[in-house]
């Protein structure tokens, strides 16, 4: 007899998601989490008398699924402000004089924007919404179960093929070549290669980051969000959806081994000594710490599974990101729109490459890129009065800098390099601010090298993935499943790697 049906090791918001299902489901599910709470970087948490995320509060994705539904998290409390516009677009050769352009929810508003800007892109933008828009609409159905070769060919003969020669041939190139082939202004590719490839930590030059140049037409067929309270209401509405269909957390607590019996787990011992018996495992944290820490003597069906993530180097973290409570909200220069949405201030494609290239040395660019926003200007439910929080994340931001992180003066001009940006006042009105560099999300959030491993193939992995553990869920180890950000359909709060997680688990059960 097992102490619990199933564990989920790690409480970010893709384990609650499989937690809560199997709770629902009503398998006995005990939740362990290292941290004393739960979310991982989908959380929020109380910074100088307001509320600040531990990352971008923009979610794109999460409503596309069918997890809010599902599990009744607006009964625990969840409520999203639609987002639109969706995002303002820059460049830092074109911020210094206050030209960009917004993108909206609205395909012909956002044409608008672009000929006030770069009028010879509109045509440009057009064909490559009417190329893009389809494929993104393949990937967020995809998303919804497991990816398999019969499923996504149904998909395709459903969707009559829409979307998928742009999956093909997109994924065959560089995200760079791609936004080439549309766009002639900096202003539209830079940003396209930003919020894509940068933020995947790698080159927009990179053979087979193509469909990183989807992100403009993502903002097209989803509506930006943002929960009402900061982003860790979705992680601690998952949670009260967990233990009201009776699943227990355990936060602090570290899992030490995951035990074998035969050629399937057989339970987890914790930090504190005890083990707990249990068919069924699910990781919801690295696999590299999955299969090459915690699985000790491991049976020999599990050999192959270990000796290639054994051969897999694990990437160091490129992310920063500074949270600033303030007194007044910066305003941009020469700018009317407020920064309530998300401003990206992008390097150009070529600053961005040699970025990528400098990073590898523990350096930053001199003008990294900025995703900036202050969300207390649409969400004023997340400081008192008279504060306001000031969001900028900074890419690319290596993890091994030269010199080190403690001490360093690389956080501090970023905020001076934006404050040039904006209508003076901005580093007056400075109450308390932080940096969250990567080396703090190594040691605070158990990212080995501050860094979560990050799902990047796409639906079309399952034709050729080398490691199917990550398109399907479950591995060679009987019992032994793996979710989270490294698994499909990858980073960004999602929900949709916890869900087909739980969908694998589920069909499983006997």
């Amino acid at each position: 007899m097992s102490d619990v049906d199933a564990v989920v090791i790690g409480a970010g918001h893709n384990g609650l998601v499989t937690a809560a299902y199997l709770a629902r489901a009503g398998l006995s599910t005990l939740l362990v989490e290292a941290r004393d709470r739960v979310g991982g970087t989908a959380a929020s948490e109380t910074f100088a008398g307001a509320t600040v995320n531990i990352c971008n509060c923009d979610h794109l994705t999460f409503r596309t699924t069918p997890v809010m539904e599902e599990l009744g998290l607006a009964d625990h409390g969840l409520e999203y402000l639609d987002v639109d516009p969706a995002q303002h677009n820059m460049t830092w050769d074109s911020a210094g004089d206050g030209v960009g352009w917004t993108s909206y929810h609205d395909l012909e508003e956002t044409l608008e924007e672009i000929a006030a800007v770069a009028p010879g892109d509109v045509d440009g933008y057009r064909r490559y919404a009417q190329t893009a828009m389809p494929a993104v609409r393949m990937i967020f159905e995809a998303a919804a179960e497991p990816p398999s070769i019969t499923g996504l060919t149904r998909l395709a003969l459903r969707r009559r093929l829409a979307g998928t020669s742009a999956l093909l041939r997109w994924s065959r190139r560089s995200a760079a070549e791609v936004l080439r082939d549309y766009f002639d202004s900096e202003l539209i590719r830079g940003p396209g290669a930003m919020t894509g490839p940068m933020v995947w930590g790698i080159s927009p030059e990179f053979g087979g980051s193509g469909l990183g140049a989807l992100t403009h037409a993502m903002r097209h067929v989803a509506t930006v969000g943002r929960p009402i309270g900061g982003s860790g209401q979705v992680p601690e509405t998952l949670l009260a959806a967990f233990t009201a269909a009776g699943g227990v957390l355990r936060a602090g607590t570290k899992v030490m081994e995951i035990c074998c019996a035969g050629d399937a787990v057989s339970g987890v011992r914790l930090d504190d000594g005890s083990f707990v018996s249990t068919a069924t495992v699910v990781s919801a944290c690295n696999p590299h710490d999955t299969f090459l820490s915690w699985l000790r003597n491991p049976p020999p069906v599990a050999r192959d599974l270990i000796r290639r993530w054994s051969e897999i180097p694990h990437a160091d973290g490129y992310e920063s990101k500074l949270d600033v409570v303030l007194t007044e909200a910066p305003r941009l220069k020469d700018q009317d729109r407020a920064l309530g949405s998300t401003t990206c201030i992008a390097p150009d494609l070529a600053s961005i490459d040699r970025g990528w290239n400098l990073m590898q040395r523990g350096q930053v660019l001199d003008r990294p890129g900025l995703l900036v926003n202050v969300p207390t200007l649409l969400d004023p439910t997340m400081a008192p009065p008279g504060l306001h929080v000031l969001s900028l994340e900074a890419l690319y931001t290596p993890f091994g800098l030269e010199g080190g992180w403690p001490g360093s003066s690389e956080p501090r001009r970023w905020l001076e390099a934006f404050a040039d940006l904006c209508e003076p006042g901005l580093l007056d009105s400075i109450v308390d601010w932080r940096a969250m560099t990567p080396d703090r999300y190594e040691s605070e959030f158990h990212l080995p090298a501050g860094h979560a491993t990050s799902f990047a193939g796409g639906p079309l992995a399952a034709f050729r993935n080398p490691n199917p553990e990550l398109t399907a869920y479950e591995t060679d180890l009987g019992g032994l499943y793996l979710t989270g950000a490294a698994t499909f359909p990858g980073a960004g709060v999602w929900g949709a790697s916890g869900r087909n997680c739980a969908t694998v688990v589920l069909s499983n059960q006997p």
